[in-house]
């Protein structure tokens, strides 16, 4: 089983924008943060979003050297969550890859869109059609 998926950010205040919009649109919320413990008014290093109530499925992390190449889907209720998900995500400096559509050819019967995080990463939410 999938534990969870760690993605390293060369803009960390960018990308912390981008998936909490994106995230947010489809339920996840922001359930950790963490931050250099020694340092005072540290910047936030980390963050993870899961379900309410749950734990951090999606990480965030800052790194000089970023995730690149990576494509994580993620399951949305309805087509109508993926169509937020696309304009949250867009609003929030993520790029068109797919928009919201039918994808009969390779997902019969599914509903999704992919956008590029800020650094080019694949992110999809999938629903039932």
């Amino acid at each position: 089983m999938l534990d969870h998926v760690t993605i390293a950010a060369s803009d960390l205040d960018r990308s912390l924008t981008f998936y909490e919009a994106a995230l947010g649109a489809l339920g996840f919320v922001r359930l950790d943060e963490l931050v250099d413990e020694e340092e005072d008014d540290a910047q936030i290093e980390a963050a993870g979003w899961g379900e309410p109530g749950g734990r951090a499925l999606i990480w965030v992390v800052t790194s000089p050297t970023p995730t690149q190449g990576v494509h994580v889907g993620l399951r949305a209720a309805t087509s109508a969550a993926v169509e937020a998900f696309h304009d949250a995500a867009l609003a929030a400096g993520g790029s068109e890859h797919s928009g919201p559509r039918r994808w009969p050819l390779y997902r019969r019967g599914e509903f999704n869109a992919i956008v590029r995080d800020p650094d080019g990463n694949l992110v999809e939410a999938v629903a039932p059609e």
